[in-house]
């Protein structure tokens, strides 16, 4: 387990605030921290909007994401 609870491989499905940063995006989880997102899409129109993020966990606070869709 992580500091999220999370096992490393297990799905992720959560809402949060989608933010841009230096380094990439962001979810601002709902339930409190954030995830480090990787994206193979640039969601541009999503960014600084709630959104429903889902894919695997690749532990270190890191999400693979499958897909991002407003919450």
């Amino acid at each position: 387990m992580t500091e999220f609870g999370t096992e490393i491989g297990a799905g992720v499905d959560e809402t949060g605030r989608l933010v841009r940063d230096q380094a990439g995006f962001l979810l601002q989880r709902d339930l409190g921290g954030s995830f480090r997102l990787i994206l193979l899409r640039v969601p541009v129109d999503h960014v600084e909007k709630r959104v429903r993020v889902q894919g695997y966990y690749a532990g270190d606070g890191i999400v693979e994401v499958e897909g991002v869709a407003a919450a």
